[in-house]
């Protein structure tokens, strides 16, 4: 009896002090958790990855990373106990004593895939007796510590691979080019062999020695029980691969700019879809070398629905010197050229000054100075509307802006989020129609992502500096004035050697031609192309239409995004016949001062009710329908033509009072129209 009691007391006394022990002397868990930062897209695919502080590429990955039928043959084939042992396995162990004895040298090892975790997250100097034991002592703390899973994984993510590989998504990746969620059974054999002699199996410089290792593998009884009938004879006929691919690099602007955001942290998601991404760079790359030495190319597409950046190219190669590629020209504050015209003509829409087809003279003018001329130094004359802006014709949009107002198209870019950069101490002015003020690429994808999205204005977003957002608030322009943009530019011919792809897009280039831009959109997704060179010197020769259009087209067209149709027009929005239209929306004849020449004398329309700013509940009828709303105005020559949020409404009138019935509530713009083109506005908020 004292013999057992004190037999418990030592074996209690032991067991405390292995206990003590293991708490003492953990093993480096933590230290094994350093992997590679990873950039990921919005499915969770590797855009780049980074080194770890040791230079090793260690892809961190799970069991549900990797093909299931390569876990099989690994546990087959290295540990076929490992769910049953707790880190050691006696029957291997006593297998591998015999085989030693009986050959007078090892025959087989008895490491369990727990052993092996050990020894990868704490390498030893030598294969000593006593390295093993110290090997198995860990192994055994790893499984009080871990699942059998959480030990697999470590194994999945440490196993080395040669070189500075580690892990079976880093090797997969780069020997075979591709994730490890589906592998052919030869490619899941040699990775299966590799981890054991990893150096000297390494099919980029040992090739018979991979084949041998990956036959071994096949041929093993119970790895074939696994694969099924014949599968081995099949795996081993494929080539293995003989060179090593780089792992993913995409996005790189964006990955640097996640790191310096965010050092600590594994694993960065963005908003960029990978197969996109990887297609605009090929396309920025092959247009660089197609326009000549130092020019750069960048591109911003975005779904202008969600304000999502699906894909950003900051240059046309990162590492190249000779074009400053490590400049990200995304975010360079350059001159739009021609590219704001659109915004421009849109605010003339909203305000009811014109109609696509109202007649616009383009004629040399002067505005208190200021003489634009055209890109060709020609002049058409008298055009309409539509075709001035297909034609991106400068004077006619310097009539309108001076018509709107330039200080006013500011503030409703601003809707936008978007700040035009001004010289220093210099009011708006009219300038800017034709690129006197500054505008980074994104900026300007974000002002085309609102025509894209009916008027609604987005944030764009990449998931890195901020999620992207659709701003709840004032359109940019109204529903009706945006289909009068996109009707129209949907309308411009293709750039020459390019397909009809069914996209609005419009075209720019700076003065001196420093920058050529493109930017196009369908009914979902738009694309901003910038071409030029990142030091801001010149390119004779250099614009919108000859280099940016065509990558836009051929970087659409590559993107693997369908193109969704752009929508029609809203109710009320239609394209008028020049004859059909009021008299005073038939021709623009606004001077620079803002007056009509003809009418002087006489006061420019006024609504008086409602007035700006004003709420206005709606009334009912008898029978629930809603009651019409009094409008009235003062001054003008009749007839005078009123327009609801960009629709006309059904006649024009000589009386200075008519009525309107709401859609329904919210804000709405009321716009008149006198006989000679003059008008005037009010937004009211119906509740």
């Amino acid at each position: 009896m004292l013999a057992l009691l004190g037999n418990a007391v030592l074996g209690t006394a032991l067991l405390q002090g292995l206990n003590r022990a293991d708490e003492a002397f953990p093993p480096p868990i933590e230290r094994a958790m350093e992997t590679s930062r990873e950039v990921v897209d919005a499915d969770g695919r590797l855009l780049r990855a980074f080194a770890t502080s040791e230079g090793l590429w260690r892809l961190r990955t799970t069991s549900d990373d990797v093909d299931p039928q390569f876990v099989r043959m690994l546990l087959a084939y290295e540990d076929q106990r490992f769910h049953a042992h707790s880190g050691v396995d006696p029957l291997a162990l006593l297998r591998a004593a015999g085989q030693f004895v009986g050959n007078g040298r090892i025959v087989s090892g008895a490491s369990t895939l727990s052993m092996q975790v050990a020894r990868l997250i704490e390498p030893r100097d030598g294969r000593s007796l006593l390295a093993k034991a110290r090997q198995m002592a860990r192994a055994i703390q790893l499984e009080r510590r871990l699942t059998k899973t959480e030990i697999l994984d470590l194994y999945l993510t440490h196993a080395p691979y040669g070189g500075n590989l580690e892990g079976v998504r880093a090797a997969s990746l780069s020997y075979f080019g591709k994730e490890p969620e589906r592998l052919s059974v030869a490619e899941a054999a040699l990775l299966v062999a590799l981890p054991q002699l990893p150096e000297r199996r390494r099919p980029d410089r040992f090739p018979k020695m991979a084949e041998a290792a990956r036959e071994r593998v096949l041929t093993r009884m119970a790895v074939s029980t696994v694969i099924g009938e014949g599968e081995a004879e099949r795996a081993g006929s494929e080539a293995v691969p003989i060179r090593r691919l780089q792992l993913p690099a995409l996005a790189p602007h964006l990955s640097e700019l996640a790191l310096r955001k965010d050092p600590a942290r594994q694993r960065h998601e963005t908003t960029i879809r990978r197969g996109v991404q990887q297609a605009l760079e090929a396309v920025a790359r092959s247009a660089a070398e197609r326009l000549g030495p130092k020019l750069s190319v960048a591109m911003v597409m975005a779904d202008a629905r969600t304000g999502e950046i699906i894909g950003e190219v900051g240059s046309a190669g990162y590492f190249d010197a000779s074009r400053s590629g490590w400049i990200d020209m995304t975010r360079q504050i350059r001159s739009p050229g021609s590219a704001l015209k659109p915004f421009i003509y849109g605010l003339a829409f909203e305000e009811g000054l014109v109609a696509q087809e109202t007649i616009v003279e383009d004629r040399p003018a002067d505005f208190f100075g200021y003489r634009p001329r055209n890109f060709d130094m020609s002049y058409q004359g008298d055009v309409s509307v539509r075709q001035a802006l297909q034609l991106s014709l400068n004077v006619p949009a310097v009539r309108l802006l001076d018509a709107v107002g330039p200080t006013r198209l500011m503030v409703r870019l601003r809707r936008a989020d978007v700040r035009l950069a001004l010289p220093a101490a210099e009011a708006p002015g009219l300038a800017i129609a034709l690129g006197g003020a500054g505008i980074t690429l994104r900026d300007l994808v974000q002002l085309y992502a609102a025509l894209a999205n009916q008027g609604k204005v987005v944030r764009l977003g990449n998931g890195i500096e901020h999620p992207p957002e659709v701003v709840v608030g004032d359109p940019l322009v109204e529903p009706a004035a945006a289909w009068n943009v996109s009707d129209t530019l949907s309308a411009v011919l293709p750039p020459r050697g390019s397909r009809r792809l069914g996209i609005a897009y419009k075209t720019g280039t700076s003065y001196g031609y420093r920058d050529a831009w493109s930017v196009g959109y369908d009914g979902r997704h738009v694309l901003g192309v910038w071409v030029g060179r990142a030091d801001n010197a010149a390119v004779p020769g250099l614009t919108g239409y000859e280099a940016a259009a065509p990558i836009l087209f051929e970087a659409f067209s590559k993107s693997g995004i369908a193109v969704t149709p752009i929508p029609g027009a809203p109710a009320g929005a239609l394209r008028i016949a020049q004859s059909e239209l009021p008299i005073g929306l038939r021709r623009f004849a606004r001077t620079a001062s803002g007056l009509v020449a003809a009418t002087a004398r006489e006061p420019a329309p006024q609504i008086v009710y409602p007035p700006e700013g004003a709420h206005v509940e709606l009334g009912a009828r008898t029978g629930g329908d809603i009651a019409p709303l009094a409008l009235k105005l003062q001054g003008g020559r009749a007839p005078f033509r009123w327009l609801a949020n960009g629709r006309m409404l059904p006649e024009s009138s000589r009386r200075r009072t008519t009525q309107w019935t709401p859609d329904g509530a919210g804000y709405s713009t009321l716009t008149v129209i006198d006989a000679v083109g003059r008008a005037a506005s009010v937004r009211v908020f119906v509740e």
